[in-house]
């Protein structure tokens, strides 16, 4: 299997259903759904102490619109890279939105994920 030969808008298709997972499990600060289609190497780095000092620190984190609004692909070795323009209910402007998928075990997983 190769995540590059997808399309973009079957990309969107499988992208789409996760990033509203993680804006939905961001904003209620729910560590353990946040995480469950994370890889295994994700899910490693993202230690559940951290994560949760982080739900608790960062205003980003929480009230993320569940409006967003797909920019493109970009497909980079074993990895596609989703982005987004996301939006915050609180606070003005407009945030880039990076959800890296690849295949992990036959299935795809989410290897990286950020706002900024």
């Amino acid at each position: 299997m190769n995540i590059l030969d997808k399309t973009d808008k079957e990309l969107l298709d499988i992208a789409r259903p996760m990033w509203d997972d993680l804006v939905k499990f961001s904003n209620n600060a729910n560590y353990g759904a946040f995480t469950r289609n994370f890889s295994e190497e994700m899910l490693r780095g993202a230690n559940e102490i951290e994560m949760g000092k982080q739900f608790a620190r960062s205003e980003l984190t929480k009230n993320l619109n569940e409006e967003v609004e797909f920019l493109g692909t970009i497909r980079r070795g074993d990895h596609v890279t989703v982005l987004f323009k996301q939006k915050h209910k609180k606070k003005q402007g407009e945030w880039l939105g990076r959800l890296v998928l690849g295949y992990e075990d036959g299935e795809i997983k989410i290897f990286g994920a950020t706002i900024f």
